[in-house]
């Protein structure tokens, strides 16, 4: 008989049932089964790409008459299992433990199963930062698990992995201020040129004029500061598509693998939201100590 041989990429993602040899002018037959937490993105054979019949479970395949030997690749990816998104004007309190427990009903996870929790740390709303921080601490300590943090706006711009423009995400931080940054991707990897920082739209803008880049906006503060861009940038730009405009989990989630295997984890106790800038009760009471 042919001799077949096997490719998984990477090794862990998927695995084959099937023999290693195959009779000439038969069908020859195997399975390719996907890891947990991996989905089959490619079957390759012989250089022939075939049509992938299931992602994420099991499938089995054909090779209908054999004249020579097999040589099957298998090319698999990391899988997003969930993601549960809402826009509504509702907070956090309200929403995030309802939510949370859905998802995890919705796909039979076992909480003490995962790794680490990947959580949003800030900038944005003090309040939601707080809840969203404290949520992740209490179930860091719960479970015994670290925490991995990802600052908000590095998990925006991730959005638009992939992008060759310049990424610039845009919240508004009212006062005419905004958190941002500005990021360039090779492919998925990240560079982050600017850090996440408060600062005025002006010198954001300015920074992006001189990088003399095409640039993609992005963000809950393109709306507040659409008409000071249309007036000030002088290079080519566009607006990101409702669908990746504001934050979402799965980014948060994406950056938070890639972290947990860099080693950048904490423990619950050592997570703190990075605010970036100070409350507004707080500047008022400095601003009330220097009148004194």
């Amino acid at each position: 008989g042919w001799k077949v041989t096997y490719e998984i990429t990477p090794s862990e993602g998927a695995s084959i049932e099937a023999a290693d040899s195959a009779e000439e002018g038969e069908a020859f037959i195997f399975k390719v089964i996907p890891s947990e937490g991996y989905q089959i993105k490619n079957i390759i054979i012989n250089g022939t790409e075939e049509a992938v019949k299931s992602k994420d479970t099991e499938a089995e395949y054909t090779v209908e008459e054999v004249s020579e030997a097999l040589h099957i690749v298998v090319e698999a990816e990391k899988s997003e299992k969930a993601e549960y998104t809402v826009n509504y004007k509702k907070t956090h309190s309200q929403t995030l433990l309802p939510m949370l427990d859905e998802v995890a009903k919705m796909i039979e996870l076992d909480l003490n199963s995962i790794d680490a929790i990947a959580v949003s740390g800030g900038p944005g709303s003090f309040t939601g930062l707080r809840i969203g921080s404290a949520t992740a601490k209490g179930l860091g300590l719960a479970l015994g698990k670290p925490l991995i943090h990802i600052p908000t706006v590095d998990a925006l711009a991730y959005n638009l992995a992939g992008n060759r423009d310049i990424i610039c995400p845009l919240m508004d931080a009212r006062r005419n201020q905004t958190y941002t940054g500005l990021y360039r991707f090779d492919g998925n990897q990240m560079e982050i040129i600017k850090p996440q920082c408060a600062v005025g739209i002006d010198e954001i803008i300015a920074e992006v004029n001189k990088l003399g880049q095409a640039v993609v906006f992005l963000g809950d503060g393109v709306a507040v500061f659409e008409t000071y861009i249309h007036e000030n940038c002088t290079v080519p730009y566009t607006f990101a598509p409702a669908h990746v405009n504001k934050q979402h989990a799965g980014a948060v989630a994406a950056l938070g693998e890639i972290y947990y295997t860099e080693g950048k984890t904490e423990t619950a106790e050592e997570h703190k939201p990075d605010y970036l800038r100070l409350s507004q009760a707080e500047r008022e009471r400095l601003e009330g100590e220097q009148k004194k």
